[in-house]
């Protein structure tokens, strides 16, 4: 399971990351670009830090304040709920739903 779930989140982050990339390239390049909230969307499903990099790296969508604090607020999300799922990790409802979806 835990090996499964650590692929998956380094192919959900690294696909994040090229999204934000060829996202900057379409704006450089006068493109039809993909919209926040469909990049919104890929950060909300756990690829943030493939985001972050993507932000930062490709210096795409660091300026814009009402994307920004939609994004820190998934970040924020993301973080409780690693920590409600830390705590609650050997609850047996947790561990059912856990078993089930991994």
């Amino acid at each position: 399971m835990n090996e499964t779930l650590t692929y998956l989140y380094i192919v959900i982050n690294s696909l994040t990351f090229l999204i934000f990339g060829y996202d900057k390239w379409l704006a450089k390049n006068n493109k039809r670009r993909i919209s926040e909230q469909n990049l919104l969307l890929i950060s909300l499903f756990f690829g943030s830090v493939g985001g972050i990099f993507g932000m930062f790296i490709f210096r795409h969508k660091i300026s814009k304040w009402s994307f920004l604090w939609k994004f820190i607020l998934i970040i924020i999300f993301q973080i409780i709920f690693f920590i409600f799922l830390f705590i609650f990790r050997d609850h047996k409802q947790i561990k059912k739903i856990l078993d089930i979806l991994f």
